[in-house]
């Protein structure tokens, strides 16, 4: 088996990977599924077993970042077993970060021994700070347990940095106030254009989309912006707030693609490979996961399909419609 990088036609270096290790969530945010969501039979489902073979082969293979996302991913059941073995790669230095986005409803539970297995920083989604707003669209989220959460996570020492959905409509007058709360709570934060992923039934994708340039432009009447050059191996662009020393990142897949670096590929809690969030593109890696108990037909075919890892993506959003929708949700690839 050979211990070359990942590379793609591009010359990237895939050293990101994500994996969603369920579709399932307590939630149904409005933007990412409906209401009444269809989930995968269990039976469909890597093992968490499983799971470790691939994310392992990906580490040995060059992978540094690891993601674990869903769904939430803390609603996997035996999901801390995971998380320990994905830990000896940290002790090893192979991995040099482990993470994971979730909604922050389970972390009152895990944060600690989350924090114990070498996870040092999560992402929290959190759109408003109005319980009835929160509630609205989560649907089922209640947000004194996911503040609560999120206390939880700083009592254990992770940092938290908070993932907004910029939702024109809905969260546009509270801009200010959210992030004067991350000031006051000392979390980053980033905004994120809404995507078209998944038939939404009654939502409309035009109807939710706040491009993030008309953010920044409110931004800047209040604050002086100061760009950053740094990165996180993700797509966020950040700027600093001097009168407050504030971080802020923008997700801008829509006014601004992130594709020229993109550094990362998705895996699917069934063994999908998604080289990229916005084409249709996949690999299956459960065929030959389970075909043999060797490696090496494996990375054969993760390498074929890193191989294929596009330019870019598609998505984009006109006055009359939305193009390069993608047909699977947001919670299927992974968030």
């Amino acid at each position: 088996m050979s211990s070359a990088p990942l590379i793609d036609p591009f010359a990237r270096a895939i050293s990101y990977l994500r994996v969603s290790v369920t579709d399932r969530c307590d939630f149904r945010c409005t933007y990412c599924m409906t209401e009444h969501m269809s989930f995968l039979p269990k039976a469909e489902l890597l093992s968490l077993e499983e799971l470790d073979r691939l994310c392992s082969t990906f580490v040995r293979m060059g992978v540094e970042k690891l993601r674990i996302t869903g769904g939430e991913p803390l609603v996997r059941k035996g999901i801390l077993t995971f998380f320990e073995a994905m830990a000896r790669h940290l002790a090893s230095g192979a991995l040099k970060e482990l993470t994971l986005t979730t909604n922050g409803s389970q972390l009152r539970r895990f944060a600690k021994p989350l924090a114990d297995l070498g996870v040092r920083r999560i992402n929290v989604s959190l759109d408003t700070l109005d319980p009835a707003k929160f509630a609205q669209i989560t649907r089922w989220g209640r947000l004194p347990q996911v503040l609560d959460g999120i206390a939880a996570a700083r009592e254990a020492g992770l940092r938290v940095k908070i993932n907004t959905v910029a939702l024109k409509g809905f969260n546009e007058d509270e801009l200010f106030s959210l992030i004067d709360w991350c000031a006051a709570e000392d979390h980053d934060m980033t905004f994120i254009e809404v995507m078209p992923m998944g038939d939404l039934g009654e939502e409309d994708r035009l109807d939710q989309y706040w491009p993030l340039r008309d953010l920044r432009t409110r931004l800047a009447d209040r604050f002086t912006l100061t760009e950053l050059a740094e990165r996180t191996g993700g797509p966020a662009r950040y700027v600093r707030l001097e009168e407050s020393g504030q971080k802020i990142g923008f997700i801008t897949p829509l006014t601004h693609n992130f594709c020229e670096s993109c550094n990362r590929v998705r895996l699917t809690c069934t063994g999908e490979l998604y080289m990229c969030l916005g084409q249709e593109d996949m690999a299956d890696l459960r065929a030959p996961l389970r075909s043999s108990l060797d490696d090496a037909a494996l990375e054969t075919a993760i390498r074929a399909a890193i191989a294929r890892k596009p330019k870019g993506h598609d998505f984009d959003y006109s006055r009359q419609g939305v193009k390069g929708q993608m047909t699977r949700h947001m919670s299927h690839t992974g968030g």
